[in-house]
């Protein structure tokens, strides 16, 4: 196969990402002005379409908002999820965004349930690693999360079943003991019934329709590292936009 000259990103794309690293890192923080676009054609020396371009890209992502005044970081009612997690705990060293704190309201070996067994390529009834947490911001409960790991995990990285908090997160953690990366995952969004468990943390009523992320994560190796499912708050939106070669 002839070898593919890979293209940059297109420059409206490039300005977008400055600016969502820069508000996920908390470097840029809620209410605060974004350049106009006049002002970002000019320092980027780009077109104001293009300019334009990648504040509508911020705007569809949820982390800002247009006014007549201008273009303000606004991160009130966006769902932070398990791969805005990963993309900051890389650029940063912390999954959390300004603001956010969680709670492990669980971490155990458990058997694993038939759709946990068929995700992670084990047995039904394998001891797995099962940690539930709960994020908040001011604003409330962003998601009620679920993840399940490979059992085996537990040996390398016994704090996978501790409820103490992780200073990395599964995927740091389990990146430095184990060299295993996650470097690919699939993202399924559905809605279901509210479980009498997930109705109580999100306060709702059981059977309440509710919007659920689902991720699965795997290694270089192609095996799966982490299954994971936010149940999210009421409120909270999921957008997203991308460009169409």
């Amino acid at each position: 196969m002839s070898p593919r000259v890979e293209r940059s990103r297109p420059p409206y794309l490039q300005i977008a990402d400055h600016y969502r690293k820069a508000i996920l890192e908390g470097l840029l923080v809620e209410g605060q002005q974004l350049p106009s676009v006049a002002r970002l054609s000019e320092e980027w020396t780009v077109a104001t379409a293009t300019s334009a371009k990648a504040l509508k890209q911020l705007q569809s992502e949820g982390l800002v908002r247009a006014t007549s005044q201008g273009t303000f970081v606004s991160l009130a009612t966006r769902q932070t999820t398990g791969p805005d997690r990963l993309q900051l705990l890389r650029a940063t060293g912390s999954g959390y965004r300004p603001g956010e704190r969680v709670e492990i309201v669980g971490a155990s070996l458990t058997p694993a349930p038939a759709d946990v067994a068929e995700a992670l390529g084990v047995a039904e009834g394998t001891s797995v690693i099962r940690r539930q947490r709960v994020y908040r911001d001011d604003d409330g409960v962003v998601a009620f999360s679920t993840s399940w790991l490979p059992g085996e995990l537990a040996a390398a990285a016994p704090e996978l079943v501790s409820v103490d908090p992780l200073p990395k997160m599964t995927f740091g953690l389990i990146e430095e003991r184990t060299e295993r990366r996650a470097v690919h995952r699939r993202d399924v969004v559905s809605i279901e019934s509210a479980s009498t468990a997930v109705a109580e943390v999100l306060g709702v009523e059981p059977g309440t329709s509710v919007l659920t992320m689902t991720n699965f994560y795997w290694d270089q190796h192609g095996d799966v590292t982490e299954y994971a499912k936010d149940h999210l708050g009421t409120g909270r939106e999921l957008s997203g936009e991308y460009p169409l070669g």
